[in-house]
This record gives structure tokens, C-alpha cells and sequence, in this order.
């Protein structure tokens, strides 16, 4: 059996090894929706090297995300599931509790590595029972991405908070030539979705509780409300999604938008599908240069703020080898852990920071690792190193609605509705008043089970 070098890793290693050794060797099933066929490539590679050091065998098996719950629902009827999901967040409690996962073995992960190593925000995500119903992986964070040179030259704050955003907008919209914002409108969109579930928790605004539905506080609903419209109406008109916000954006002709970290290669020319525009040279890292974002985003009655991430996570089953699906996993967020991240580094953020030894490690590796398409670069070269400290401390404040309250199926099926979308645009568009706006919330999503 080889044994692990990395100097880093080698105590971890050395409980590998006696792990493997004490339980005897295994095959293992391991689930993934990472199925592109280079990012599969990546997680084969990483289980042959997990092979060589445990003497456990590892069967990566693609599974496409829309498809995961049926067929996780069906190996677990017929006994059949694997040892190891990757798997969204949507899925940790919900299969805990109906015992597809195995918390047990979660918790016995993340103890053993040590969860202070782990981002706070994401391990609240997973908390089930006393323990942990998954082990958080990887995610990202929704941001607002700003241009910094404008808001340095302007003499304003960072848009940390609706206020900040408020004086942003008075002094830098001057529609056409920029826009103050580019707001998602258009209501049919996951994307204004998710754009207005950051807003709500930016305010700490949640249409659940504990018990299920949780009424919205007129008050506090009517402060979201009201800075929607307001970065609404310095946006250009039409229905609004993604495309219109990156174009814009990429263009030169918007001040602020919200995005996901996938944003980042392109920003800096890195991706020809997607070329920046603010001069002649679509490979000029120069909007990047130019560009500042904000993770953890405040509103008045919530000062603390919050992010709104995206998590991916692994599970051990309840039907596994847990021996050797815990020294899977373990290899996988430690010794292998640069290799997780490595699949898509700009929209997989190290959740877990370091090690006990060395706090910061998998940080300093995960801004070092090449991002882009048609050309690469580390976004430690790209971006000043407060920024990558940004990005990746959203992670530790991390939300969505309905996690800490056990009521995350709920929350999803309110979102999925699109009844925030609608209502929302309603009010925008003047059709209602947020008094009106906020009643018609509460009846809709009241009545989603």
C-alpha cells in the first residue's frame, strides 16, 4: 500500500491507512451529479488515488440532479442504495429523516476532522438531531458584484446594505450610459427567485418558522418591498433575468447586479461564450480589475445581514459500508479535498478552510487552482486577496429559507411557486401597495403544504 506524502495530510493519512486496514477491504457505490465527462474524469482520478491509499475500490456512478430524488427514493424501497451521494442541500434533511442518509456517520466525519474547521454557516445547514444529517462539501455564494473603481472615485461604501445601495444609486445612475442596478423582473426566472430570497434574508424576512408557515411581518416586508422597487426603478425596463444583468454589466453600463461566482472567469476574459465588452479586447482582464463584490448583505431591521448560498454535500446512506464510506468521505474533504474543489473552482467554495494545523490550507490551495474555459488562471491572480477573503466568508454566514427551522421542503415549494416573484412584480409595477402585497403573501404562501 502507498503511503500519503503530503505532509499536511499525514497523520490523516496514517488514520486512513489503519482504518482501511482495520475494517478490511471494500467496494463502495458513489453517487455524483458532477457528470460532465471532465468533471467525472476528475472524480474518478481522485477515487483511484483514494484506492490506492485505503485498498478500497470505489465505483463513481453519474447521476443527473433532476433525476436524484426518484432514484434515490427507489434504491432505498428496494435496498438498494449506495454508499456515498453527492447531493444539493435540499435533500440533506428530508433524507435523514427518512433514512436514506446516515447522520450518525455524518457527524462521525465532520468530529473527526474537526468542525471548527468547517464553515459555521454551512455546518448550521446541516445540522440534524445533535449531529449532522450530511457532510457540507462545497458551495457558493450569491453576491453582489459592483464596479469599485466608481464607488472608490465616488467617495461610497461598499453596497453592504440597502442604504449603501440606496446612495449608490442617487450617484452613480445615469441611465443610459449606467444604469444604477439590473434587477431580476422577470418573473417566470429561478433567478429572480433566488435573487429575492437574498433580499428577504438580507432584511430578516422568512415566510417560514418552526411549525411551517410563518406570516411576514408587515413591517419588515414592507422595507424589502420598497428597496426592490427601488433598484427596480434604476434598472432598464423590460423583463430581467441573468442574461440582461451580465450583459449590462459586462458592458460597462451597470453600476451594481447580482450574480453567482460563475461570473468570475468571465469577468476576466477567461470565457469566449461570454466576452467582456467594456473595451476592444474580450480576453482584457481589465473589468475584473475594476470590480468589487459583496456576499453578506444587510437590510434595516437585520444589521447582522446574511449570504445566500448554494451548498452540495456528501452522504453516507444507510444502507453503506460506513467503515469505509466514512474513510471515503474523510479522503475526500481532507487529502483529496484540493481535488474536490478543483472539479469547478469558481463555483466551489472550500467550505471546510483547513486543518487543525494549518487553518487556512485549503483556502490558500483553492485560490491558487486555475479557473476559465478557454483560458485559465487562478483567481488569486485575478482578484486582490480581501476580495477571495469575501467570497469565501460568506460561506460562514450562510442562509436559506426554512434550514434552521427544519422547514426547507416547505420553503422550496414557496419558492418553486414563483407567488414571491409575482407579488413582488405587482408591487414594482404599482399594480398593488405593499400593504396589499404583503396580505396577498401571506394568503398565497399560507396555503402551500
Amino acid at each position: 500500500m502507498k503511503t500519503i506524502r503530503t505532509p499536511l495530510m499525514a497523520s490523516a493519512a496514517m488514520a486512513l491507512v489503519l482504518s482501511a486496514g482495520a475494517a478490511g477491504a471494500e467496494t463502495i457505490r458513489f453517487w455524483t451529479t458532477e457528470e460532465q465527462p471532465e468533471r467525472l474524469a476528475r472524480q474518478e482520478a481522485m477515487a483511484a488515488a483514494f484506492s490506492e491509499a485505503s485498498g478500497h475500490e470505489v465505483e463513481v456512478i453519474p447521476v443527473t440532479e433532476s433525476d436524484l430524488g426518484t432514484r434515490a427514493t427507489a434504491a432505498y424501497a428496494a435496498g438498494d442504495l449506495p454508499d456515498v451521494i453527492y447531493h444539493p442541500l435540499s435533500y440533506a434533511l428530508p433524507w435523514a429523516e427518512a433514512g436514506i442518509l446516515d447522520p450518525d456517520a455524518a457527524s462521525d466525519v465532520i468530529e473527526d476532522l474537526g468542525a471548527d474547521t468547517f464553515a459555521p454557516g454551512a455546518l448550521n445547514m446541516a445540522s440534524f438531531d445533535g449531529g449532522y444529517a450530511s457532510v457540507p462539501a462545497d458551495g457558493w455564494t450569491q453576491m453582489i458584484v459592483y464596479r469599485a473603481d466608481l464607488f472608490e472615485e465616488a467617495g461610497l461604501e461598499p453596497p453592504t446594505s440597502y442604504a449603501n445601495v440606496e446612495a449608490a444609486l442617487d450617484a452613480l445612475h445615469n441611465p443610459p450610459e449606467m444604469y444604477g442596478f439590473v434587477a431580476a423582473t422577470k418573473v417566470d426566472e429561478a433567478f429572480m427567485s433566488q435573487v429575492l430570497e437574498h433580499v428577504f434574508l438580507a432584511n430578516g424576512v422568512s415566510p417560514v418558522g418552526p411549525d411551517g408557515f410563518a406570516p411576514l411581518d408587515e413591517a419588515k416586508t414592507t422595507e424589502v418591498l420598497e428597496f426592490y422597487k427601488t433598484i427596480a426603478e434604476a434598472s432598464p425596463p423590460g423583463d430581467l433575468y441573468w442574461d440582461q444583468s451580465r450583459t449590462l454589466y459586462f458592458s460597462g453600463n451597470a453600476a451594481m447586479i447580482i450574480w453567482s461566482p460563475f461570473i468570475l472567469d468571465e469577468l476576466a476574459g477567461l470565457r469566449d461564450s461570454a466576452p467582456p465588452t467594456i473595451n476592444d479586447d474580450p480576453t482584457s482582464p481589465e473589468l475584473a480589475s475594476k470590480t468589487g463584490i459583496v456576499t453578506n448583505f444587510s437590510g434595516p431591521s437585520n444589521p447582522d445581514g446574511a449570504a445566500w448560498a448554494s451548498v452540495n454535500m456528501f452522504g453516507i446512506t444507510g444502507d453503506a459500508s460506513t467503515d469505509a464510506a466514512i474513510d471515503f468521505v474523510k479522503y475526500s474533504m481532507d487529502q483529496g479535498y484540493v481535488d474536490t474543489l478543483a472539479i469547478a473552482p469558481e463555483g466551489k467554495f472550500p467550505i471546510r478552510r483547513g486543518t487543525e494545523d494549518d487553518p487556512e490550507a485549503f483556502v490558500s490551495a483553492w485560490s491558487e487552482l486555475p479557473v476559465g474555459v478557454d483560458r485559465k488562471a487562478p483567481l488569486g491572480g485575478l482578484y486582490p486577496q480581501e476580495m477571495i477573503d469575501e467570497i469565501v466568508a460568506g460561506l460562514d454566514v450562510a442562509q436559506r429559507w426554512g434550514v434552521e427551522d427544519g422547514q426547507l421542503a416547505l420553503a422550496s415549494k414557496m419558492i418553486n411557486s414563483q407567488v414571491v416573484n409575482r407579488v413582488v412584480r405587482e408591487f414594482i409595477d404599482g399594480q398593488i401597495d405593499a400593504s396589499a402585497a404583503v396580505a396577498e403573501l401571506n394568503e398565497e404562501l399560507g396555503a402551500i403544504e
